[in-house]
């Protein structure tokens, strides 16, 4: 049967104002707030809901916004079935969590949409400034930081436009770039300074970088998708997943797929995909993972995505080769049929090829096959040591084997959250702040971006 195209609507679409004072008042308030804890950024939760219970959607934002300052985003793209919502003590009653993301976002969007100025930059600190290498959410999260804490700080980022993985490479139907740009103006409101389409070591030199700041702090996330060495890697029709993402995000026309695709890896990314295939027209979309189900790293919310935009999962699968037709373009992909080996270090168990074979024709290939760590660029920052897999070596200030750089993100994590990647920029800009000699107060809830401005106390 031919899997129906589904459009490019939200999976977490907005709630209106009733439904979103209903699911309000579900809320029990827990005193020991599991949801809150469960926030790598620690939102106050039942705080927050109770405003938007009481109609004051300025307060909650600030409640969030305080905590989060991409609250927005991470309201759309966040798992949060397996994190707040997890948690949920609802869970263990057997019923239906809090809808805590689709509330979140019902706050904050509220406050985009009036472009309603809620913090501005703190008093002035130090003269000292800070450089920060790339705009995505470690980036801005760390600047929104510095600027509440009184520190100037000027973000470049190579990108035509600030965002990250929010602009470029999370899925159209999480977020759009559009919403994804607007929430970055809004933090530029706010007292945060972005310079794009600006390469470190290219358009300004690391020399140039190390004069005229006192710290540099480096946000630059994960690379490319990893090549995998087989033959027909170049063939066209083999698209990297994070090409495809932001092409169908930025510019639709060229983010074309055929009718039978096959998309190599077993993460979200690979669900994205997978889903994101289907949305363009695929009539046919297979994910092939090299390992067995129960070790896929996808949450078992986005394999159930995938399951219901028609995907077939082809488990123990390896590519060996892509074939083409006598145009050149993708005709089959060959994989080797593997069995489990022995656990590693890391308690997986490795596949090994059992002598098997498997053909399937398609004239799309996608590889979701994990990021390559971004190993050239940080190699060029002096006295910045990485590990064997190329993420940078923190300590837990989150500061680099060199005195004056700081890193957070994907670049360190291998691969997190976004809320990860915001939590962790705000916590270098502190330890950034502390460097400087700047009094950090302790706590969760003051660390948005700045110091606030007059709040109107009703939404």
């Amino acid at each position: 049967m031919i899997p129906p195209v589904i459009p490019f609507g939200e999976i977490k679409p907005a709630l209106a104002r009733d439904e979103a004072l209903a699911e309000a008042n579900r809320c029990l308030a827990c005193y020991d707030a599991p949801c809150t804890r469960a926030c790598p950024t620690h939102i106050d939760v039942p705080s927050f809901i109770k405003k938007i219970a009481t109609d004051n959607l300025r307060g909650s934002a600030r409640a969030i916004l305080s905590a989060n300052i991409l609250g927005a985003s991470c309201a759309r793209v966040c798992p949060t079935e397996v994190l707040c919502e997890g948690a949920c003590v609802l869970n263990d009653l057997h019923h239906k969590p809090i809808k805590i993301g689709q509330l979140q976002r019902h706050a904050t969007d509220w406050l985009l949409d009036k472009r309603a100025p809620l913090f501005t930059a703190g008093a002035k600190t130090t003269d000292k400034q800070v450089a920060i290498i790339g705009a995505g959410p470690s980036g801005l999260a760390c600047a929104a930081e510095l600027a509440r804490l009184g520190i100037k700080a000027v973000i470049f980022d190579a990108n035509a436009r600030p965002g990250g993985l929010n602009t470029y490479g999370c899925a159209e139907y999480k977020i759009s770039a559009p919403f994804a740009l607007r929430e970055v103006e809004w933090l530029e409101q706010s007292g945060v300074t972005i310079k794009s389409g600006v390469t470190i070591g290219k358009d300004l030199s690391i020399p140039d970088l190390e004069r005229d700041y006192a710290a540099i702090f480096i946000g630059v996330g994960m690379g490319r998708i990893a090549r995998l060495g087989i033959p027909g890697e170049g063939l066209a029709g083999v698209w990297d997943a994070l090409d495809l993402i932001a092409a169908i995000k930025m510019d639709r026309d060229k983010a074309k797929v055929g009718e039978r695709v096959v998309v190599l890896g077993g993460g979200n990314t690979a669900i994205d995909a997978v889903t994101q295939s289907a949305m363009l027209g695929a009539r046919e979309v297979t994910l092939v993972y090299r390992r067995g189900p129960e070790e896929m790293s996808a949450y078992h919310h986005e394999q159930e995505l995938g399951r219901q935009a028609g995907c077939r999962f082809v488990f123990l699968a390896a590519p060996k080769s892509i074939s083409s037709d006598s145009a050149g373009k993708v005709a089959s992909i060959t994989l080797a049929t593997m069995k489990l080996g022995d656990a590693g270090a890391d308690g997986r168990r490795s596949p090994v090829p059992n002598g098997g074979e498997l053909t399937i024709p398609c004239d799309t290939v996608v590889m979701a096959t994990g990021q390559d760590a971004r190993k050239p660029f940080v190699s060029s920052l002096p006295g910045v040591n990485s590990d064997a897999k190329g993420r940078v070596i923190v300590d837990d200030s989150w500061r680099t084997s060199n005195p004056r750089y700081w890193a957070a993100g994907d670049c360190v994590s291998g691969g997190e959250e976004v809320v990860n990647a915001v939590a962790d920029g705000k916590q270098a800009a502190r330890s950034i702040a502390k460097s400087f000699g700047v009094a950090v107060s302790h706590g969760t809830g003051a660390a948005g971006a700045v110091t606030e401005a007059q709040e109107v106390t009703r939404g």
